[in-house]
């Protein structure tokens, strides 16, 4: 992610903080008047006069996890032991943080007769949540298919919530995938291994049918080695480079 674009900074307050996965936290913060944003943009957070610091630093960049129509602001991490990260576990509720955003074009195509095929691994749920709240919530008519790649059910964060959205929402399919088989800690039924073309092209076919139908426009966001894997498999696939779209998470 980068920041380089200037934008508006804003003075927000911690509001709460919840465990949402296995060492990964959801922080929510007060949205500023006038605040405006994309599903699927990120934002900075710096903190002000901290109590410690190291040579990361003092602020970060997080994908904007909540929908725009939503009354605050949401990011989810994994926990990691960096001071930023330190003081975000143990900062009290009205904190106040530097928000500056939003950055970035991860953002959902405008034409609603072109699906979209998300494909995350990990902590990159966080944009794709935000663009799947916000088609649920603004009836949106774009066919949206979800894969969702993670060790193990613990490990998945949002992981039922985005069941509850498919079930609500008829437009929006969810894949999720766990690549731990041996390691997973209750019984799962769903898809298993790691994203592969025959798995991909079962599901999308599924969403995308007829022959006047049209062709997806294909998003990743994860962990670099995830966002370079499978672009590369897309196109292996034969999916062009112009109808992919890709954000890396790195250092998370």
């Amino acid at each position: 992610m980068s920041t380089a674009a200037s934008s508006p900074t804003h003075i927000v307050k911690l509001r709460g903080r919840r465990e949402v996965a296995e060492r990964t936290m959801a922080f929510e913060f007060e949205k500023p008047a006038g605040f405006v944003f994309k599903a699927g943009q990120f934002a900075e957070l710096a903190w002000i006069d901290p109590p410690e610091t190291d040579a990361e630093g003092d602020a970060r960049a997080f994908s904007i996890a909540s929908a725009p129509g939503d009354e605050s602001l949401m990011f989810a991490t994994r926990l990691r032991n960096t001071a930023f990260k330190r003081i975000l576990l143990k900062a009290p509720y009205g904190t106040l943080v530097r928000l500056e955003g939003p950055f970035g074009d991860l953002t959902l195509h405008n034409k609603a007769s072109r699906p979209a095929v998300l494909m995350a691994g990990g902590i990159g749920i966080t944009p794709f949540r935000s663009i799947v709240r916000r088609a649920a919530q603004e009836k949106l008519a774009h066919r949206i298919l979800l894969f969702y790649a993670n060790r193990r059910p613990g490990d998945a964060p949002f992981l039922e919530e985005m069941e509850s959205l498919a079930i609500a929402n008829p437009n929006f399919t969810f894949v999720p995938v766990m690549t731990a088989v041996s390691r997973i800690d209750r019984s799962w039924n769903g898809e298993t291994g790691h994203f592969s073309p025959e798995m991909v092209t079962a599901h999308v076919n599924r969403v995308v049918s007829g022959a006047s139908a049209a062709s997806p426009i294909y998003y990743v966001a994860g962990p670099p080695r995830l966002v370079a894997g499978t672009r590369a498999m897309l196109n292996d696939a034969g999916i062009d480079d112009d109808d992919i779209r890709a954000e890396e998470f790195e250092g998370y």
